[in-house]
């Protein structure tokens, strides 16, 4: 089933983190980048998260009406639509929800996944993001913990921040020094305490370590991804697990080296983020197509120009299939890339 159950989804995480690899998760904004997406996971055989954030869930619904709610919905519907059509398996994911967002965005969406399940449904999205990394720590814990019970009763998946990620996301926009960027093993020791180990609730965490989302020239941007082998052993050591008791989210992944990656996977990361480097490949290549037939896409000094140029799907399909290169490439990275359980 290529749109999966939440068993399914459960089941995706379970076996990167026993095959010690991670699934990309792609922010997609349109139908053609959800298009790209499934592209780029059959290319490699992977299976795969998409993703939506509150500026992405706008746009779907309509840039001059930006109801992120109903964007949203119609984003996983349209998803679990195509999808029937490639042969890996996918979930959709809401991505950072800050407090500000949580009732035109996270709540309503949730809600409609309630009724749906009470209904004798599955949820509409298979996880959901609450970012609490703007509020005290105290606050973001306490809203997870609400949260945490609600994800659990439709058979979703939460995901949290315990720390800040840098740069800016959709508007969301996050500075202050730097070891901010860093979270610490009490950080996630309180998380810990409030929201357990999945008995109460399956929840996966985004743990920061340096990330920022964008990408940066070389030197800027200082990633430990061994903190997160630092912080599972600390984890591990206070509460009694066996090793890598935490499912792990790596943010602001976008221009990051091979290595720094395949650490922070040894390390307990299931999902990586991917939305910068996926948005240049896309708009890169349509550049590209304009430049080399410009006086086809443009009706230059009177002329007529050339409709099987300019039609939109001429370039619209180079740009999927660029953006689907760099998806493959992301599997590769990740090591996801021939891991598809169809």
């Amino acid at each position: 089933m290529p749109f999966a159950t939440p068993d399914q989804y459960a089941d995706m995480l379970d076996r990167a983190k026993a095959g010690g690899f991670a699934y990309p998760a792609i922010n997609v904004s349109s139908s053609q980048t959800i298009n790209a997406v499934l592209q780029g996971l059959t290319e490699a055989g992977s299976d795969g998260i998409l993703q939506v954030t509150t500026g992405g869930a706008d746009y779907f619904a309509g840039h001059t009406v930006k109801g992120r709610a109903t964007g949203a919905i119609a984003m996983a519907q349209y998803v679990k639509q195509v999808a029937q059509n490639y042969p890996v398996t996918v979930a959709v994911h809401t991505d950072h929800c800050p407090k500000d967002a949580l009732d035109s965005f996270l709540f309503p969406v949730l809600e409609a996944s309630e009724e749906q399940v009470k209904a004798g449904g599955a949820p509409i999205f298979h996880s959901h993001m609450w970012d609490g990394s703007a509020v005290p720590l105290d606050e973001n814990i306490q809203i997870a913990g609400e949260l945490l019970p609600r994800m659990k009763n439709i058979g979703a998946i939460l995901e949290i921040e315990v720390g800040v990620v840098g740069g800016e996301e959709d508007g969301v926009k996050h500075e202050g020094s730097n070891e901010a960027l860093y979270t610490t093993v009490a950080d996630v020791t309180k998380a810990v305490e409030a929201l357990g180990l999945g008995e109460k609730g399956r929840y996966i965490s985004a743990l920061t370590f340096g990330n920022v989302h964008g990408v940066y020239k070389p030197g800027n941007v200082k990633l430990r991804p061994e903190l997160l082998g630092e912080i599972q052993e600390g984890i591990a050591a206070a509460f009694g697990t066996g090793p890598k008791p935490l499912d792990l989210v790596f943010h602001g992944g976008s221009g990051s080296s091979d290595e720094e990656i395949a650490l922070a996977v040894a390390n307990g990361v299931i999902k990586m983020n991917i939305d910068t480097d996926t948005q240049y490949a896309f708009t890169r290549s349509i550049a590209g197509y304009m430049f080399s037939n410009y006086e086809g896409v443009l009706k230059v000094d009177g002329e007529v120009g050339n409709k099987k140029q300019y039609d939109p799907r001429a370039w619209g399909k180079i740009a999927e299939s660029a953006m689907a290169a760099r998806v493959v490439e992301a599997t590769k990275q990740l090591g996801s890339h021939g891991h598809s359980q169809g």
